[in-house]
């Protein structure tokens, strides 16, 4: 007995703590009837809670092979990491995916790709040409509609609607100062045009069912705030009216009171204190005419071009307004398509797996019903969803999309690892919080020069892309241009007779045309237009 007393004696106190401790839990554990597995199993069943948590993390670095991840798997991750970080993005001996999987995007080349002349300012030479990056895109928006300042997008690809909020003031200011570099414009999503929107890019102003920023406060679209928002803020260059977004379409959202900073409260245009609900819906018109009455309004009263922005499931809508705008001449400058596989900072899951098209079929459902009223050379169409690698880009144009937005790729540019958790505040990141804590590891100045070096790189190949199938400018490609793979049974199949139509030519006779146009957008244009 003396020596278990001796041998008691001898064991560190510390011991007896974490022995304590571990009865304790234990003893919760038993005695809890909320965990089967923890009463089950005391002690012993944390571990399998563990496990499950950091579960997401194990399976991206460790399990999943480079091929297998979604929304993007590793290798697309790694293609924007790299390009970003102006680091080697290439790839060693030859594709490691099937090319025979069903639905594969294969580009056709020509046999003789198009002749750059080494005056021109995509020739490899010419490098440090400030339009050496530069695609405009080929229409200019709100031309024909005689809108007093229409708009020629510097960049066929810019950043998508991602409100401040959503993303974190540095996230916001890291993509709108790259932005300003590249010279792309920044769409503002529809929490409201921040002072981190305006630090050079031009800025398309989204404008959602709680018309955020242009407000009274129950809620009501005020046409006097929104003239005097874009008046003061001349970086606006159209304005973007939200019907749905491909997440989430049909569906509103709540700003819960704890959420709601001063600053985000003077942004937005709401008060203190109190959640804010946005409905599915709009207020401020109830069916198309009303629609098309309202972008009417908005056009003349700011001078802007003025589209919508929409998810796409029935057509009769769709049919309706497309023939409202034969009949009547009137109608949005342009088309945003959101594709059903977009991201969203928050979406229940049913909404986000079932509810809305993909893009490929959203996109070539509404294109027909224009394309069938002669409309297509009347409006230009801007395609997202999952657009922001170079193959993905060169099909959608291919479809007829005039310009593409990308969200997810700008985020992953600036850092975002696809951790998932954008709707819980904890962005490991702090691009999707507002944790002030998580969002201090930006670093504004290095993301930007990330993001721009992104868009170089992706505009960069899209170029290349273009002239190995013997066009100067994306906007000629065609839907005979590409081929999908039907799958086992060895055989291929155009764009155009998978989705029955043929793009609408667009007028283009060469890049310094559209470089010369007085309506061109982004950094340092001389002798652009404002009024």
């Amino acid at each position: 007995m003396e020596a278990v007393w001796s041998f008691l004696a001898s064991v560190p106190v510390w011991l007896y703590i974490i022995l304590g401790i571990a009865l304790a839990i234990a003893l919760r554990d038993v005695l809890q009837k909320r965990h089967t597995i923890q009463h089950n199993f005391p002690l012993v069943g944390h571990f399998r809670y563990m496990i499950e948590k950091i579960g997401p993390e194990l399976r991206q670095y460790i399990v999943a092979n480079n091929r297998e991840e979604l929304p993007f798997n590793r290798r697309q991750r790694s293609w924007i990491y790299a390009s970003s970080k102006k680091e080697n993005n290439y790839q060693g001996f030859g594709t490691d995916q099937n090319m025979q999987d069903a639905g594969y995007v294969l580009i056709k080349p020509s046999l003789l790709p198009y002749r750059v002349d080494t005056t021109h300012s995509h020739h490899v030479k010419n490098g440090n040409d400030p339009h050496h990056y530069t695609i405009p895109c080929a229409k200019v928006i709100g031309e024909y509609h005689g809108r007093k300042r229409p708009y020629r997008p510097r960049s066929v690809v810019n950043v998508s609607a991602m409100s401040y909020g959503s993303l974190s003031a540095r996230a916001i200011e890291s993509l709108n100062k790259g932005s300003f570099k590249f010279g792309n414009y920044h769409n503002t999503g529809e929490g409201g045009l921040s002072p981190y929107h305006k630090y050079g890019a031009d800025v398309v102003f989204n404008m959602g069912t709680s018309y955020f920023g242009v407000r009274d406060d129950d809620g009501n679209f005020v046409m006097e705030k929104l003239v005097a928002l874009m008046r003061n803020n001349p970086s606006v260059r159209m304005i973007e009216l939200k019907l749905s977004q491909g997440a989430k379409p049909g569906k509103g959202g709540v700003l819960p009171a704890s959420k709601i900073t001063a600053e985000i409260a003077e942004i937005r245009g709401v008060p203190m204190g109190k959640d804010v609900v946005s409905p599915p819906y709009h207020s401020a018109f109830s069916n198309v005419t009303e629609m098309v009455d309202f972008i009417e309004a908005m056009a003349a009263a700011t001078g802007l071009p003025v589209g919508i922005k929409s998810a796409v499931g029935k057509t009769d809508m769709w049919e309706e307004l497309a023939d409202l705008m034969v009949e009547t001449g009137k109608g949005p400058d342009f088309i945003t398509i959101d594709g059903g596989e977009g991201g969203t900072g928050a979406a229940p899951p049913s909404f986000a797996d079932h509810v809305s098209l993909p893009l490929v079929f959203a996109f070539s459902t509404v294109y027909k019903i224009f394309q069938n009223r002669n409309l297509n050379d009347k409006i230009t169409f801007i395609a997202s969803g999952k657009l922001g690698l170079p193959a993905q880009a060169v099909m959608a144009f291919a479809m007829g999309a005039d310009v593409i937005n990308v969200a997810r790729e700008a985020m992953l540019s600036i850092g975002c690892i696809q951790a998932q958790s954008c709707h819980t505040n904890r962005c490991p990141t702090g691009i999707a919080t507002n944790n002030k804590w998580l969002e201090s590891g930006i670093d504004p100045a290095l993301k930007s020069e990330r993001f721009n070096n992104y868009m170089k790189t992706l505009a960069k190949e899209i170029i290349e892309i273009t002239h190995a199938a013997g066009y100067e400018h994306p906007c000629q490609f065609g839907m005979a241009d590409i081929d999908i793979s039907m799958g086992d049974n060895n055989r291929t199949i155009t764009l155009a007779d998978n989705y029955g139509y043929l793009k609408t030519v667009v007028p283009f006779s060469d890049i310094n045309a559209l470089l010369d146009c007085d309506h061109l957008g982004g950094r340092d244009i001389p002798g652009e237009k404002t009024a």
